[in-house]
């Protein structure tokens, strides 16, 4: 990603129904360039043309080894996106995700702790690239906990996305109970939230990736 950060403020401004592709890519270059990673959300229904067309402008910015883009499986432009080198994220239902899931290994997969077979997931992809998301309510923040139990005494690379403090400092507690680097998995977290935890959790050394959502067509 190109490194040209318009102020020392990273943006931060809520925008309903995600930001324009050309917004997109230029906050993700600010945000990396104040050291996060970044995902570009397409979370709704999207045509393959508006994934590569989104695809295109990250490799326009520059070298994309820190931005992946987090897409529906059923978008088919999941395989068109890692030929270019462009890390994705399969979001969806489990029977359309996890197909498309084995067919591309290098894919993360993105599991909703809240979801009745999210444990069972978590089990069978706990040697590859998850990212776990965070529910509301006291049911799912147990099986949040088990999730990432699972997880962190796998051989994969969680990413685990919450902005709940209780639950970032488990995951934290869990992740050290595992001996695992700090370079093994990562936290993900909204665009437009406050960003006193990523300041916080970068300080201590931690991976923080930025969830950026992008529009479903050209603004």
């Amino acid at each position: 990603m190109s490194v040209r950060p318009r102020s020392r403020r990273l943006p931060g401004r809520r925008v309903r129904g995600g930001l324009a592709q050309e917004d997109a890519v230029r906050v993700a270059g600010d945000l990396v360039a104040a050291g996060r990673l970044v995902a570009l959300g397409l979370s709704r229904a999207v045509s393959a043309g508006v994934a590569v067309e989104l695809a295109t402008r990250v490799l326009g910015a520059g070298p994309p080894t820190a931005c992946e883009v987090t897409l529906p499986a059923d978008t088919g432009a999941a395989e068109e996106l890692v030929a270019r080198g462009l890390g994705v994220a399969l979001a969806g239902p489990p029977g359309v995700v996890d197909p498309v899931a084995r067919a591309l290994p290098g894919a993360r997969v993105v599991v909703p702790a809240g979801e009745p077979s999210a444990e069972d997931r978590c089990r069978a992809l706990a040697g590859g690239r998850v990212r776990l998301v965070a529910g509301r309510g006291a049911v799912a923040e147990l099986a949040f906990v088990r999730c990432l139990n699972v997880l962190m005494a796998g051989d994969g690379e969680p990413a685990v996305a919450t902005t709940d403090p209780r639950l970032i400092a488990i995951t934290g507690e869990r992740a050290a109970w595992n001996g695992r680097a700090p370079d093994s998995w990562e936290h993900v977290m909204p665009w437009g939230e406050p960003t006193e935890d990523q300041h916080r959790l970068l300080a201590a050394g931690h991976t923080v990736r930025v969830l950026v959502p992008v529009a479903g067509a050209r603004a």
